[in-house]
């Protein structure tokens, strides 16, 4: 199709998405209180929705006094019942795909439902409004002119009792409109090999000849693959590959230890960064500004939100609020109704808002990814913007990393324990754990406060892993690719245990 074409269509559904944007912007939690009812009269004659008696359910208050909030585990009956093709248990329409989620903290899988409505609503509805989003504030661009490289998951679709599970990523390039695999890099075939180390190989020869124009996936997958690109071809930054190259939407996993490695190969200063925050449950928020580290929340996806406070997570005091409630700089837990049938589900994400008018937010990590042995309340935000700052400083270059905490011992007070694999290693490992050390104090109060004296903690302890370890721990679990990760904070030593002991092994 011409480009010229191309950017009236892009312009015609811009102007028509903009006024229903403006309307969730002006009015957020009517939105919101609209959508959650529109979602109940839905489900009303589904198993759940005759259990909780949707029918008598009129507002917000009632919703929330009678529906539990749920885990995966409380849903996971209901989901297997769904798997083997049974109908209208949480969601009227049929469920024939389901999202294939290991996650970080079990290796057993999740089966997140995804419903027709969701997967039109919401994940596709968000990447055009990605792309307006980008082009509404980058008239010039040449974006059309091209292709997207985009890096999916490493998994094929199984189909099994008459549905389909799989990589979300997987899900979403099977079923993409015909006309999208035009604009898109690698092929469909390429996209969806289940082997991840070949793939990469054969994503690498197919689109080195291509005029691609933007990046899709996530950071630390998308660097090995952009990497390797730059090993086939010889060349010395990806512009030289791909020089009408110009933007990067990421999401997954925290860009903040990437950038400076990403901005070396995109050396580039005009080159764009935008972040999306999707998970296998949902699409949820849009980097709507350039150089910008705030994420828009989008309210009509078929989403409804709640969340709850982090400074009484897990206890008696524990409360659950809408979105009309929230405050900025707090951290909260994400909870989400959803257009596939999940019901108050606690996804295992949170966040912190920026603003409420408009509703920006920033992820600041895992419910179960942090480390609070202690009472210093350490999260992956807090980790992420040390090591950025200590990296600067000292020159270093992180791949991967996890930490743990050292359990107090008789007389023996507590700590952290870092393993970090490095790119570029700083010259001086006292110095960079000193720098690391009072880069958290000064981020966080109870880590500080916890140090003070070495009061009850000790000093970090930091390790060098072996290049490759942490790949290397990923593909003994099977989790090479997609959205898998390293989990970065633990209140366990299983991880890092693990991980010190394949570092030794392979040492010795």
């Amino acid at each position: 199709m011409p480009i010229p074409i191309v950017n009236s269509i892009a312009a015609w559904f811009l102007k028509k998405r903009f006024h229903q944007i403006e309307l969730f912007l002006k009015y957020p939690n009517e939105v919101q209180n609209e959508l959650l009812l529109q979602l109940v009269v839905m489900a009303k004659d589904t198993e759940i929705g005759k259990t909780y008696d949707f029918a008598s359910i009129k507002d917000y208050k009632t919703f929330a006094e009678r529906l539990p909030i749920s885990t995966y585990e409380d849903n996971q009956e209901n989901i297997e019942r769904s798997r083997k093709g049974e109908g209208n248990i949480f969601w009227p329409t049929p469920i024939k795909w389901f999202a294939k989620s290991s996650g970080t903290t079990s290796a057993k899988s999740k089966f997140i439902p995804v419903s027709y409505e969701s997967l039109e609503d919401c994940h596709y509805a968000a990447s055009k409004d990605l792309l307006c989003m980008y082009l509404s504030n980058n008239e010039n661009s040449q974006l059309f002119t091209g292709k997207s490289l985009r890096l999916g998951g490493s998994k094929e679709l199984y189909t099994e009792n008459g549905t389909v599970f799989g990589d979300l990523s997987a899900i979403l390039i099977d079923n993409m409109p015909f006309w999208a695999e035009f604009s898109s890099t690698p092929s469909s075939k390429v996209s969806l090999m289940s082997d991840w180390e070949h793939k990469m190989q054969a994503i690498v020869d197919e689109t080195i000849s291509e005029n691609v124009t933007s990046l899709a996936g996530v950071p630390s997958w998308m660097l090995v693959l952009l990497n390797n690109v730059l090993e086939t071809t010889g060349k010395g930054n990806l512009f030289e590959v791909w020089p009408n190259l110009e933007v990067y939407f990421h999401g997954g996993v925290s860009f903040l230890p990437y950038v400076d490695q990403y901005k070396a190969i995109l050396p580039r200063k005009d080159f764009k960064y935008y972040e999306i925050y999707n998970a296998s449950e949902g699409f949820f928020a849009i980097q709507d500004q350039n150089n910008s580290s705030e994420l828009l929340l989008m309210l009509d996806y078929g989403i409804f939100y709640e969340f709850i406070p982090m400074d009484a997570y897990g206890t008696p005091e524990q409360r659950i609020i809408p979105l009309s409630e929230v405050e900025v700089n707090k951290n909260y837990a994400v909870v989400i109704t959803t257009n596939a049938g999940l019901w108050r589900y606690k996804i295992g994400d949170t966040i912190r808002f920026t603003s409420t008018n408009p509703y920006r937010i920033k992820i600041s990590g895992r419910t179960k990814h942090h480390i609070n042995v202690f009472g210093e309340e350490l999260i992956i935000e807090n980790a992420e913007d040390a090591l950025k700052k200590v990296c600067k400083k000292t020159k270093a270059e992180i791949v991967d990393y996890t930490v743990a905490p050292i359990f107090m011992n008789g007389k023996d007070k507590g700590g952290h324990e870092w393993l970090i694999e490095f790119k570029t290693q700083p010259s001086n490992l006292e110095l960079f754990n000193e720098l690391l050390d009072n880069a958290l104090k000064s981020l966080n109060s109870d880590y500080e406060a916890k140090r003070f004296n070495n009061i009850t903690l000790n000093k970090p302890t930091i390790h060098i892993a072996r290049h490759q370890l942490f790949y290397d721990w990923l593909k003994l679990h099977n989790k090479l690719g997609g959205q898998h990760k390293v989990p970065r904070l633990s209140n366990t030593r299983n991880y890092l245990d693990e991980l010190l002991g394949m570092n030794q092994s392979r040492i010795s």
